[in-house]
């Protein structure tokens, strides 16, 4: 017998560089760096998207939006999560809830985090307080404590559409 109740893990890093925006959880956050990929490299969007569709049984989301496919080259990840949450909802399953964690040394997102969550819960279908989002550093070790890179994990709970 299959759970009503699925749960998805996703993770996510891009290299910081000069010359990007820098977009997390859909939101522009001023930086002197951007991420780096071939979307707008939302490393928040892209983990949460990936946990979404892991927590469906699903393929990651390079399946859907190849980076080797020019038309997906700048695409807004707020699209690629919207995709994510519109698979699940094909294979019967709803969103109920999501945490995020974002490692980075720089930028400081505390001040964002509203408005990171009231974008996330547009695209999402759910409201603010079902989206829970922390900020931590990597203790100065590594890449990103470095400031050489952003990383982020993703965690959510998916319902089966008869449990609603």
């Amino acid at each position: 017998m299959s759970s009503p109740y699925r749960i998805g893990f996703g993770y996510d890093i891009h290299q910081l560089v000069i010359g990007r925006k820098l977009v997390l959880g859909g939101v522009n956050i001023p930086f002197h760096k951007g991420l780096k990929g071939h979307s707008d490299a939302d490393c928040l969007t892209h983990a949460l998207a990936d946990a979404i569709l892991g927590a469906a049984g699903l393929s990651d989301i390079g399946c859907y939006f190849p980076n080797t496919e020019e038309k997906y080259k700048g695409i807004c990840s707020q699209v690629i999560l919207k995709k994510a949450v519109e698979e699940a909802k094909a294979h019967g399953y709803n969103l109920v809830n999501a945490d995020i964690t974002v490692i980075a040394e720089s930028p400081k997102i505390a001040s964002f985090i509203n408005e990171i969550k009231a974008t996330l819960s547009i695209t999402l279908g759910i409201g603010n307080s079902e989206i829970g989002i922390k900020a931590t550093t990597n203790e100065k070790l590594g890449d990103i404590g470095c400031e050489e890179a952003i990383a982020t994990h993703a965690v959510c709970l998916l319902t089966s559409e008869v449990d609603n």
